[in-house]
């Protein structure tokens, strides 16, 4: 029950005469005591409502409780997502890492199972398709032709490991970026036609319907994988047949770069179990860069062990020079020359008496000696 009371308060007060449970008595402000009963009445329904929601807040008080049901109490702390704060630093930026590093390493690791990468025998004629250089541990290849690799451990890997080809440049300056074929080959229908592998792998395998190209997300690098077969009974290799879909020269591709082939036995998640490289080109003519290249390095060879003997014959030659100087000056030891001839030993005997009294001579005297010697030359 609801009492309209007019008054100089504002207030909601509890009746202290009703004896209806829960009743009260609203107080007006004093200002409305001249208002018609018409507007008394919207202002006992406004003041009631008012009421009312008080009311409904202190019966859901009392009906749960000491337990308050606000939405900042702390059940709902815990349910609710925190906010993260604008100085955390993002964990997006780790959670998207690349499990293959930014830069590849091209050190050569046997691993446990002694991993080992080699080429058969080749010579360098002008025919041959492809060709591998010992000394220079170099591949020269022509592009899209066939290069088999030999794959050879000592004991068997785990099971579904992998061998993996990447390409990368070998100048720090380049090592960043990602090699890939030029624009011209990869959108040439030739070699792409009919081809599984994406037009922009530099490297392809040949013969093996179980290869799998490769686009790192992050860096972007390629690769292929194939599985790893044992060798066949007799054998000690695993034979690999690689193609090379673009030329080194080749204008907006490797554009002369040279390139490291990085091939690697690999667990399936990815973990290196062997590591071997080797430089490539892809030319022409792998016969006769090689032969070049091996010719320029020859040379190199011996311009570098030549000058280094140089510098060793100067060097010693000083060191000669300066220990007959310094017994000239300091050695007081006496020697026997046995001599063959009165006549020679004449000659040896006046060449000796004249260096001692050279040795006891003024060294101005000398000189003037000497230029009067000159003169007389001169007059002749």
């Amino acid at each position: 029950m609801l009492y309209l009371e007019t008054g100089t308060t504002n207030s909601y007060n509890e009746s202290p005469t009703s004896g209806a449970r829960g009743g009260c008595v609203i107080s007006l402000p004093e200002h409305l005591n001249g208002i018609t009963p018409q507007f008394k009445g919207m202002a006992l329904i406004s003041a009631s409502s008012q009421y009312t929601n008080l009311g409904l807040l202190n019966s859901m008080e009392q009906n749960n409780g000491s337990t308050s049901t606000s939405p900042y109490n702390n059940d709902h702390a815990q349910n609710s997502v925190t906010a993260p704060s604008p100085y955390a630093q993002p964990s997006s930026t780790f959670d998207a890492l690349s499990p293959s590093p930014a830069i590849p390493s091209n050190t050569d690791y046997a691993g446990p199972h002694t991993f080992d990468v080699s080429f058969q025998q080749s010579s360098t004629a002008k025919s041959a398709t492809w060709t591998y250089s010992t000394d220079l541990k170099k591949l020269y290849c022509q592009i899209a032709k066939t290069c088999p690799i030999q794959i050879k451990v000592l004991t068997p890997p785990p099971q579904a490991a992998v061998i993996r080809a990447m390409p990368v440049y070998k100048k720090a300056e380049h090592v960043t970026e990602v090699v890939k074929r030029c624009p011209n080959h990869e959108l040439s229908r030739e070699f792409n036609d009919g081809q599984i592998a994406p037009p922009s792998h530099l490297i392809r395998v040949e013969g093996n319907s179980h290869a799998q190209y490769v686009e790192d997300t992050i860096t972007g690098r390629q690769s292929v994988l194939v599985p790893y077969e044992p060798p066949q009974v007799g054998t000690e290799f695993t034979t690999i047949l690689y193609n090379f879909m673009c030329n080194s020269s080749c204008v907006g591709g490797m554009n002369r770069r040279p390139i490291l082939i990085i091939v690697t036995l690999e667990t399936r998640d990815g973990q290196v179990l062997g590591r071997r490289c080797f430089e490539a080109r892809i030319c022409a003519c792998p016969g006769r860069d090689r032969k070049a290249d091996e010719d320029s390095i020859r040379k190199q060879h011996v311009t570098d062990n030549s000058k280094s003997s140089e510098a060793y014959r100067h060097i010693s030659q000083s060191i000669q020079m300066s220990t007959i100087k310094k017994r000239r000056s300091t050695d007081e030891e006496v020697f026997c020359l046995p001599i063959k001839g009165r006549e020679i030993y004449e000659m040896l005997v006046k060449i000796k008496e004249s260096l001692e009294l050279m040795q006891l001579l003024p060294q101005q005297t000398i000189e003037s000696y000497r230029q009067q010697q000159q003169n007389l030359l001169q007059k002749q």
